[in-house]
C-alpha cells in the first residue's frame, strides 16, 4: 500500500511540475507559428513590390511556401531555415524547416528568402510531404540586389528569392532539403 501510495504521489507531483512546462513549449510554438506567418505575409509583399508579375503567378497557384534562410559559404557552404506551407484552396497551413550543404568555391554570408508558388496539388502535395531537393548552382548577390532571373513554373514550381542583406560570391555544388517541423505542427 506504500508503494501505491507513493508512486501516486509521484505520478501527482509530476503532473503538477510539467503542466506549466508543457503549457510554456505550446506558447512558444504558437508564438513561432506566428512569427513564421509574419515572416511570410511580409515576404510576399515585398515579392509583389519588386516583380509585379509575381502577383498574377501567385494568384494562378494552387499553393504556396515561404522560407527564411540564412547560408555561409567558405569553401563549404552550409545554411538554413524557417517556413510555412500554405494550401490556398484549405487554408492549411504546414510549417517547415530546410537545410543546405555543399562545396563550393565562395566566401560569405547571405541571409534571404524563397518563395515557391505551387502550380497545382499534386507539385504542393509532393513538396510538403516529401520535400524538394536542388542541386548545382551559380550567383552573385551583393547587397540587397539579387542577380536571380524572373520566375516561371518548371516542373509545376515557380521560385523566387528575395536577399535581404550579405555579400556571396560563390558557384556551389549543394542539396537543399525540405521537411515538416514536427514541433510546429503539433497543436
Amino acid at each position: 500500500m506504500k508503494k501505491i501510495f507513493a508512486l501516486m504521489m509521484v505520478t501527482t507531483l509530476m503532473a503538477f511540475t510539467l503542466d506549466p512546462a508543457v503549457a510554456a513549449s505550446k506558447k512558444a510554438n504558437e508564438l513561432k507559428r506566428q512569427a513564421t506567418d509574419q515572416m511570410a505575409k511580409d515576404t510576399l509583399t515585398e515579392l509583389y513590390k519588386t516583380r509585379e508579375q509575381s502577383k498574377a503567378f501567385f494568384d494562378g497557384s494552387y499553393g504556396y511556401a515561404v522560407f527564411n534562410n540564412v547560408k555561409l559559404s567558405l569553401m563549404v557552404s552550409a545554411g538554413g531555415g524557417q517556413g510555412v506551407a500554405v494550401d490556398k484552396k484549405t487554408g492549411k497551413r504546414t510549417y517547415m524547416r530546410m537545410g543546405t550543404a555543399g562545396v563550393n568555391i565562395g566566401l560569405g554570408a547571405q541571409k534571404y528568402q524563397v518563395i515557391f508558388l505551387f502550380e497545382d496539388k499534386k507539385t504542393f502535395d509532393n513538396f510538403v510531404n516529401k520535400g524538394w531537393q536542388a542541386d548545382a548552382n551559380a550567383n552573385a548577390v551583393a547587397g540587397t540586389s539579387g542577380l536571380n532571373a524572373e520566375a516561371t513554373f518548371k516542373n509545376g514550381i515557380a521560385v523566387y528569392q528575395i536577399t535581404e542583406a550579405g555579400l556571396m560570391l560563390q558557384a556551389d555544388i549543394s542539396g537543399t532539403k525540405y521537411w515538416k517541423n514536427k514541433k510546429l505542427n503539433k497543436k
